[in-house]
């Protein structure tokens, strides 16, 4: 039985079966490859924005990587060297739409993001910083974090902080605070955080595999780079206990993203009321007062993200509109109105902030818009929207 058995299964098909798997096999060979139905492959979408002093002479290479990194922080050259002496620095920026790459080196200077550069800026992105070499350390709230080659670094730039760095070089990754809506709680619970070997290795891997195909990713390549990319950076900061107290909050950090965003998207009307949010975000006038009570008030919050938008305006040398036709722009009734509270806030008045010198405009021919805006800062500036 067992022998007739094999010797059937070893016959070829015949009549309807034989047609049968036929035409099975030709149904399948004839399914064209993904090389052969795609045809030639997309052409690279992205172009590095470059920056170097080296053509620039000694005596102008500081003041010109200053102004690269005005958006950033203010720096200082280390005690004992004078910008007479020069200043090497290299940075190749690469735009992915909802994240930027930044490839860097520079020699040793101090950084310094201080509260009056929060006020000036709406830039609030998280930075991931992977040490190539040399060393920093950097100071926020009281605590130091010491970086070294191998380690990924985790910042934010909504929190002021300062540091140092030996002659160094490194690859930063900046991502909007938007991208982390759903776990903002994670990000915030590990600012300034030196990521241990292991999990720094993981994230490492990653970020090289991705650098090495810059030059090559096609347009429908970068938002799957930029998912791809946050997700590996949650699951490397995250541990199973942070998951599970970050899953407790969620209920009160999602609410609060989504208030943050709808008030951002809405600064220039006069419409956002507590009223309008309740129903934006579907919860009660109780529940939202005590999301913003930390922030002094739904109210008092609106109005210093108007405020502070407003700062940014009049710090913008690209921006000519009147400080009247500004204040009306963020809501505000009246200039009169408007002066008061920037003033308040900022303890001096709009036209001072207008008047403030313009940094040195020793910039590399290429790394501005045709405005006369750092493309780099613009970049950073729309980062996300």
């Amino acid at each position: 039985m067992d022998d007739g058995a094999s010797r059937n299964d070893q016959q070829p098909a015949s009549g309807a079966q034989a047609s049968r798997s036929g035409k099975e096999r030709r149904r399948w060979s004839r399914q064209p490859s993904s090389s052969q139905s795609d045809g030639p492959p997309p052409p690279p979408a992205l172009t590095p924005l470059i920056f170097s002093t080296e053509e620039l002479p000694p005596g102008e290479q500081f003041d010109a990587w200053q102004v690269l990194n005005a958006p950033l922080a203010d720096l200082t050259l280390p005690d004992g060297v004078t910008v007479q002496e020069g200043f090497a620095a290299r940075q190749v920026a690469w735009n992915l739409g909802g994240m930027l790459v930044v490839q860097q080196k520079a020699a040793a200077h101090s950084y310094h993001r201080s509260a009056a550069k929060l006020r000036s800026s709406l830039v609030d992105h998280w930075v991931i910083i992977f040490r190539r070499e040399g060393k920093a350390w950097t100071e926020v709230g009281g605590r130091v974090a010491e970086s070294q080659p191998g380690t990924v670094e985790i910042r934010s730039l909504g929190h002021a902080f300062r540091g140092r760095m030996l002659e160094s070089q490194s690859l930063a990754l900046y991502l909007p605070r938007d991208l982390f809506a759903d776990s903002t709680a994670v990000l915030d619970a590990n600012n300034n955080r030196i990521l241990s070997r292991n999990l720094a290795g993981l994230l490492v891997s990653h970020v090289d595999s991705v650098e090495a195909r810059l030059s090559e990713f096609s347009k429908d390549d970068l938002l799957g780079v930029v998912n791809a990319t946050r997700d590996m950076i949650l699951a490397c900061v995250t541990s199973t206990e942070e998951r599970a107290m970050v899953a407790t909050k969620q209920g009160t950090v999602a609410p609060m993203e989504r208030a943050r965003r709808f008030i951002r998207s809405n600064l220039q009307t006069t419409a956002i009321t507590p009223e309008l949010l309740c129903r934006e975000l579907g919860i009660s006038r109780t529940h939202l007062y005590q999301l913003f009570e930390p922030s002094g008030g739904v109210v008092h919050y609106i109005q210093k993200q108007r405020l502070l938008a407003a700062h940014a305006a009049l710090s913008d040398p690209s921006d000519r509109r009147l400080i009247a036709e500004i204040a009306e722009s963020f809501g505000f009734a009246s200039a009169a109105d408007f002066s008061r509270a920037f003033s308040r806030e900022f303890s001096y008045s709009p036209r001072q902030a207008r008047s403030a010198p313009a940094p040195s405009r020793l910039m590399k021919e290429g790394t501005r818009d045709a405005d006369g805006l750092p493309s780099f800062e613009r970049w950073l500036r729309a980062l996300g929207s």
